[in-house]
């Protein structure tokens, strides 16, 4: 009788479930894995032309903080028995008609480049998102006056603007940067406003409102941070586009002066000699082809994930 008992007993432990795992335990120790196989999953799904992009903007932007660490030679001054050599192993982009090494050019070109287009995008981002902020803010009569000196803004072609500004202002990659910041104002103001009226007439914003806030908290808190992501997105989309415009301004003249070393110049002083020396042209505007590619390429990507 005893010995069922105690066999009895033992089946009863046996068959009694474990206690049960505390929750925080459980989620501690269910967390790692399913984060690296998130992090797998999300590398594993970018394509290589989006890792391609992130190499060539990371090299670029090496260029402009240290161009000094990938080339020796100087970019103002040449040696004239150098004069258009072909690329080789000593000079990767060759040389130019008075024996400047092009690949130290087009290196330290990418400072003046780079620096201009984030002075361009930072201009049209700061002066467009204020005017729509406060048109869309404000409305009424004020909303129309600013929103026709947009319209105006943008009845006028972009290069010509450009050009029409630099004139009075002076040639240099600064006040050509500042030009190209201008014509993009229209465009950022446009869009900060549109996104400002849909965010003010939300549900959420008008219950602000309903609920006593005053109105420049409810724009400080609610309104001003949800237009903004939007207006931010497309600032990173109009980086190559500055590129791309500074490049043509140095390329017509416009831009920083001889000697400097301005990707857009560059290719200007090589077009005299593109039957007998092809890379004073082809490698400088490979290098912007594929930065004003590489880019938009991530630009794109990174306004889809917003």
């Amino acid at each position: 009788m005893t010995s069922s008992i105690t066999s009895a007993a033992e089946i009863a432990a046996l068959e009694t479930p474990p206690p049960a795992e505390p929750a925080v335990q459980r989620a501690l120790n269910s967390r790692p894995p399913k984060q690296r196989k998130s992090l797998k999953v999300r590398l594993r799904r970018l394509q290589p032309t989006l890792i391609l992009a992130f190499i060539i903007i990371a090299v670029v932007l090496a260029w402009a903080i240290a161009p000094g660490f990938f080339t020796q030679y100087n970019p103002i001054q040449g040696n004239a028995a150098d004069a258009l050599q072909a690329p080789s192993w000593a000079h990767l982009f060759g040389t130019d008609a008075t024996g400047r090494d092009m690949f130290s050019r087009t290196v330290y070109g990418a400072v003046h480049s780079l620096t201009g287009a984030v002075v361009a995008v930072t201009v049209g981002l700061v002066l467009g998102t204020l005017i729509g902020v406060v048109a869309g803010s404000v409305g009424g009569a004020i909303d129309d006056i600013l929103m026709r000196l947009v319209d105006v803004l943008l009845a006028i072609p972009a290069l010509l603007l450009a050009l029409s500004i630099i004139i009075l202002l002076g040639f240099g990659t600064t006040n050509a940067a500042f030009a190209v910041g201008i014509t993009s104002v229209a465009a950022f103001a446009r869009l900060a406003r549109s996104e400002v009226v849909k965010v003010r007439r939300s549900d959420y914003v008008e219950a602000a409102f309903g609920s006593g806030g005053r109105y420049f908290a409810v724009l400080a808190r609610h309104v001003l941070p949800n237009s903004l992501t939007p207006v931010l997105a497309f600032a990173a989309l109009q980086f190559g586009t500055a590129i791309l415009a500074i490049s043509t301004l140095g390329f017509l003249g416009y831009g920083a002066p001889p000697p400097t070393p301005e990707w857009g110049l560059m290719i200007a002083e090589g077009r005299n000699y593109v039957a007998t020396a092809w890379w004073l042209t082809t490698l400088p505007g490979l290098v912007v082809v594929l930065v004003v590619v590489s880019a938009n390429r991530i630009s794109a990507f990174l306004a889809r994930r917003r």
